[in-house]
């Protein structure tokens, strides 16, 4: 028997993202599984063969394979070595809001017609610095989730919209987004959360917002932080409480997120704005 090693990286109402490796130790076809959801899986290293009724195909880093749900398939493993994939998970009705229609079969469930599709670079690239980043801590879950959203967007093609909001309507949205994320600039907002605050789904949200803004919505928020930051600075004793109470996850992604926005550290800045010690 095939041995698993899961490991949950990130778990929201809107995406699941899961690290799945396997020593492949069963080099002839498996037991017959089946899928309680649909899952987007991103091979990154070795190979497998997924076997779906007569269907074979070899399951490899070059492309994005379709576990839909409810439907039966076994693995093997011809070559040795074993194989690792990220797998993400997202609700249908999200899914089917990214999905290119004629991608998917009629009915209820998002439901793939094809068992697999090819990537390009950019999406292996966005795919292993969303593993990364999430297996290391360094992404809140508002990034995450956009991340999330963003890698599902590029491996499945982008899909028409016959129905684009107005310009105006679009900023209307934005500035609606803004005002629930100035309300708590230092909460660790989920792309659910802010969705509802808004009153439109969280993809509708991220495509929306980007266009308007010209800039993802967990982008935005990290702008936003900082700018509290600067504001700040000038009386701060303590740099990780101060990194810690405007939400970063350490005073490493603090500091790493003020450098690259500013050009110095949050310390040379502190030194610049600070008042004058005075000695007695």
């Amino acid at each position: 028997m095939n041995e698993l090693s899961v490991t949950l990286l990130l778990q929201t109402p809107t995406v699941g993202v899961r690290d799945v490796a396997c020593d492949g130790a069963c080099r002839h076809r498996s037991p017959s599984e089946c899928a309680a959801a649909t899952h987007l899986v991103f091979p990154y290293r070795g190979a497998y063969v997924r076997h779906v009724g007569r269907q074979d195909m070899v399951a490899e880093a070059n492309q994005v394979v379709f576990f839909n749900q409810d439907q039966e398939y076994a693995i093997s493993h011809p070559v040795g070595g074993g194989d690792a994939c990220l797998s993400v998970s997202i609700g249908d009705d999200l899914l089917a809001e990214l999905s290119p229609a004629e991608q998917l079969e009629d009915g209820g469930l998002a439901v793939f017609r094809r068992p697999a599709r090819g990537v390009d670079p950019g999406v292996q690239a966005l795919a292993a610095q969303l593993r990364r980043g999430l297996a290391r801590g360094a992404l809140e879950p508002l990034q995450a989730e956009s991340l999330t959203l963003d890698l599902v967007r590029r491996a499945l093609g982008e899909r028409a919209s016959p129905a684009r909001a107005a310009s105006y309507g679009r900023h209307k949205l934005a500035d609606r987004a803004k005002l629930a994320l100035a309300s708590d600039p230092a909460r660790r907002w989920t792309l659910g959360e802010i969705a509802g605050e808004v009153g439109v789904s969280p993809v509708y949200l991220t495509q929306v917002f980007a266009k308007a803004e010209g800039q993802p919505l967990y982008r935005y928020q990290l702008r936003l932080r900082l700018a509290c930051a600067l504001d700040r600075l000038g009386d701060c004793e303590d740099l990780t409480d101060l990194a810690l109470d405007l939400g970063f996850s350490s005073h490493s992604h603090f500091g790493a997120a003020f450098r690259q926005h500013y050009g110095q550290s949050p310390g040379d800045f502190r030194r610049t704005v600070a008042p004058p010690r005075r000695y007695a």
